[in-house]
C-alpha cells in the first residue's frame, strides 16, 4: 500500500476523536488531529512499510498523526538537510517532535549535524528538536564515543536559561540521558549540571536540580557501578 489516499483511509479508520480532549490535557496540540494511539500508528506504519515518497505525502497533509507515521515510514538516508529543517520548523506539538526525532531523524546520517544547528535556533519546537534528538542519540547511538557527547554539554548549558516549557524539558532530558550512558559521562553531566545550577534563571535551576536528583541517585549510580564492573 503506497497510495496516500489508502494510507489516510487506514489512519482515519483508527481515529479516536473522543480522546482529543484528554490529549490536550497532556499538552498535545489537538488541532487537525485524528486521535490515534501510538500502537495504532505503529501498526499503520508496519502495514505501509518504508516508502519515502509516501512519508513526504503524509507529512504534507498537516495531520499530526500522519506526520508521526511519516517519521516511521520515511527512509532516513533519503532525508535531505532541507527536508529535515522544514519538518522541524513545522512541528507544532511536542509529541510529533519527539516521535519524529526518535524515528526518521535518529536514523539519519545528518542527525548529529542537526543538533548544534537547531540548538542555536529561537523557534521553540526547532530548539526542542535539537535536544530531543540528542536525548535519543544518547540512548540509541552505541557507536559514538564519549567525546562526542561531552562536546554537546556546552549546548545544554547555553540553552538551560530558556524558560519555555518544551525547551527546558528537552534540555533536561538530554542532560539526564547523557549522564546515564556510562560512568564517565555521568561525571561530565553532573559537572555540567553544577555549572547550570549557578545560572540565574528559574529554568536553569530546575534543570540542574532535576538532573542531579536522578544522576546522583542510587538507582543510576548502582546501575553504572554494575556496568563498570561488568563491561560488555
Amino acid at each position: 500500500m503506497s497510495d496516500i489516499n489508502l494510507a489516510l483511509a487506514l489512519l482515519k479508520k483508527n481515529a479516536r476523536p473522543a480522546e482529543l480532549a484528554g490529549m490536550a490535557r497532556f499538552g498535545i496540540n489537538p488541532e487537525h488531529r485524528l486521535g490515534l494511539s501510538m500502537p495504532a500508528m505503529r501498526r499503520a506504519a508496519k502495514t505501509l512499510g518504508h516508502d519515502h515518497a509516501l512519508a513526504l505525502a503524509l507529512w504534507d497533509t498537516g495531520i499530526p498523526d500522519a506526520r508521526i507515521v511519516a517519521g516511521m515510514v520515511a527512509e532516513p538516508t533519503r532525508l535531505t538537510s532541507r527536508q529535515m529543517d522544514a519538518w522541524a520548523k513545522s512541528f507544532r506539538s511536542w509529541d510529533v517532535c519527539d516521535q519524529v526525532c526518535g524515528s526518521a531523524f535518529l536514523a539519519s546520517p545528518l542527525a548529529w549535524r542537526k543538533v548544534p544547528v537547531w540548538a542555536a535556533r529561537r523557534d521553540e519546537f526547532v530548539r526542542r528538536a535539537a535536544f530531543a534528538l540528542l536525548a535519543t542519540l544518547a540512548v540509541h547511538d552505541k557507536g559514538s564515543d564519549d567525546d562526542r557527547f561531552v562536546a554537546t554539554l556546552p549546548l545544554v548549558e547555553a540553552a538551560a536559561g530558556d524558560e519555555r516549557n518544551y525547551v527546558k524539558k528537552a534540555v533536561n532530558w538530554a542532560l539526564r540521558n547523557i549522564g546515564k550512558r556510562n560512568p564517565a559521562l555521568n561525571a561530565a553531566a553532573i559537572a555540567a549540571a553544577r555549572r547550570i545550577q549557578l545560572q540565574a534563571s528559574r529554568s536553569a535551576r530546575w534543570i540542574a536540580a532535576d538532573a542531579l536528583r536522578e544522576l546522583e541517585g542510587e538507582a543510576v549510580q548502582t546501575r553504572l557501578r554494575q556496568q563498570a564492573s561488568h563491561p560488555d
